[in-house]
């Protein structure tokens, strides 16, 4: 599936379940509460932090997918393309930084 193809997908999945799309305010919101749990899960299981019981049992691919959903459910209601944007920030991005981080000792 593709990006409008998810788009097209989650928008089907508001009219026909979610009643409506929450205010931007609110998915925004969502959004970084989605985000804060990644991150909860990253820098336990990932950092330096120990991780709690709780949180073994935690899945990040479940999270990072709540974080796709809201950014697709503002993409929709904020009338943006997301596929066209993520093309475009992935053309400049290959453009703006190839012989950059090739060239950059801290990575080698």
């Amino acid at each position: 599936m593709n990006i409008q193809d998810a788009q097209k997908a989650v928008d089907i999945w508001i009219k026909e379940h979610g009643v409506r799309y929450f205010d931007e305010l609110t998915n925004m919101a969502q959004l970084t509460e989605e985000v804060g749990e990644v991150a909860r899960i990253i820098a336990r299981r990932y950092g330096e932090q120990s991780e709690k019981e709780s949180d073994k049992k935690k899945d990040l691919g479940e999270e990072l997918a709540d974080v796709v959903f809201v950014v697709l459910c503002l993409a929709n209601q904020t009338g943006v393309d997301l596929q066209a944007a993520f093309d475009a920030k992935l053309d400049l991005k290959t453009k703006r930084d190839h012989d950059r981080h090739h060239n950059n000792q801290k990575l080698k």
